[in-house]
């Protein structure tokens, strides 16, 4: 009787489960598959530098040079998944400048055979020693332009001191990142 009264509760027990679980699903249209998306973000750091006045320098004549460039591959840019689903990309700027003069920073994308594909230019406020200035940009690229990302593999900093008549001595701090948005 014991051994009856205990199978008795285990099974009462297991339909109640069993009931719960079964009724709380519901239909599942698999017609409807092709509707759903995933839309997830990703975060890249593109570049990041710090600079001083050494590297404005002229190697050759020891003279300031004015405008400086550096350019790095974003292979990443080149992967299937950027290719066909990417939908998005803000990309963010960051300058940190104790040197006393406005920079004008020019950052171009170029294709493989180096065809520019859109660039973001903009002024660098000018900081002082022990009083920084940050200056920061965006750029948002969506749909309607986001065929100019998929086609971009390279990145171009140019900087272009403007003239002044204090000493160029200071630092000057660079961040970028990119925000992914892809639709699968």
């Amino acid at each position: 009787m014991k051994f009856f009264s205990f199978f008795l509760i285990k099974s009462t027990g297991l339909i109640a489960i069993s009931c719960l679980l079964l009724g709380c699903a519901k239909d599942i249209d698999l017609s409807q598959r092709e509707d759903i998306t995933i839309s997830p973000d990703l975060q890249v750091d593109l570049l990041i530098y710090n600079i001083n006045e050494s590297d404005f320098e002229d190697p050759n004549t020891g003279n300031l040079k004015t405008r400086i460039s550096d350019t790095v591959r974003l292979e990443f840019l080149d992967d299937d998944y950027i290719q066909k689903d990417l939908f998005s990309v803000s990309f963010y700027f960051r300058h940190i400048n104790t040197f006393p003069r406005e920079i004008e920073s020019e950052i171009r994308f170029l294709s493989e055979s180096n065809a520019e594909q859109f660039s973001v230019n903009y002024t660098i406020k000018p900081g002082a020693n022990g009083n920084p200035i940050t200056t920061e940009q965006y750029e948002l690229i969506e749909e309607d332009r986001i065929n100019l990302v998929r086609r971009s593999i390279k990145m171009v900093v140019e900087l272009e001191v403007q003239p002044g008549t204090s000493a160029f001595e200071g630092e000057l701090d660079f961040a970028s990142k990119g925000f992914f948005s892809f639709e699968f």
